[in-house]
C-alpha cells in the first residue's frame, strides 16, 4: 500500500501565510487608531477589534502596546528614505533633509513619530538609528570622495534634530527654505 501523507519536511511560519496576515492587519490597525486623533484609544483590545484578531493574539506576539508601536515604527521608518547622491555633501543634505520633512509633513507619519515617542522603549531607538545609518551613509560617501564631512553626532545635532523638534513639538513649518538653512548653518561656505 502507498501512503498518500505528504513526506515534504515541515518548516515554521510561512512566509506571506497567515502570520503574515495577522501581523499587516495589527499593524494597519495600529496606524488607524493612532491617526484617528478623535477616535478610541490606542489598547490591545481596540487594535485587535480593528484588526479582527483575539486580543490573546495580540498579547502573545507583542505584550504591550508600546512594544507593538515599536514593531510598526521599525517596519515604517526601516528604509523609508532613499539615499540621495547629488554629487555632493551639501546636495545629499539638503535633500535628504527636504525627503525627511516632506515624510513628517504628512499627518499620518507625524501621528506614528508622535505616538512613538509617547510609547517610549525600542521604537524611538529604531527610528533614530535607521536616520542616524542614512546620514552615516552620506558622511561615507563624502570621505570616498576624499573630503572630511562633520563628524556624525554633528550632523544629526544640526539636521535631524531641529526636524524632528519642530516637527513633533511645534506648529511652525517644515518648508524647504528652513531645511536648507539646517545644511548652511551645518557647512557654511
Amino acid at each position: 500500500m502507498f501512503s498518500t501523507a505528504s513526506t515534504a519536511p515541515q518548516t515554521g511560519s510561512r512566509p506571506g501565510g497567515r502570520s503574515a496576515r495577522v501581523r499587516a492587519a495589527v499593524h494597519q490597525a495600529v496606524k488607524e487608531l493612532i491617526a484617528d486623533e478623535a477616535g478610541e484609544p490606542v489598547t490591545i483590545p481596540a487594535i485587535a477589534t480593528r484588526a479582527g484578531v483575539h486580543a490573546t493574539t495580540v498579547y502573545r506576539r507583542w505584550g504591550t502596546v508600546g512594544d507593538l508601536i515599536a514593531d510598526v515604527t521599525t517596519s515604517r521608518f526601516s528604509g523609508d528614505i532613499v539615499v540621495p547622491d547629488t554629487g555632493s555633501l551639501r546636495g545629499d543634505l539638503e535633500r535628504y533633509a527636504y525627503d525627511l520633512a516632506k515624510d513628517l509633513c504628512d499627518p499620518d507619519t507625524l501621528a506614528l513619530v508622535r505616538a512613538t515617542i509617547g510609547a517610549g522603549g525600542q521604537g524611538a531607538a529604531v527610528c533614530g538609528g535607521e536616520r542616524r545609518r542614512q546620514l552615516e551613509a552620506i558622511l561615507e560617501r563624502d570621505r570616498a570622495r576624499g573630503n572630511p564631512p562633520p563628524s556624525l553626532e554633528r550632523t544629526t545635532d544640526a539636521v535631524l534634530a531641529p526636524l524632528y523638534y519642530r516637527a513633533v513639538f511645534t506648529t511652525e513649518p517644515l518648508t524647504p527654505e528652513w531645511t536648507q538653512t539646517l545644511v548652511s548653518h551645518l557647512l557654511p561656505d
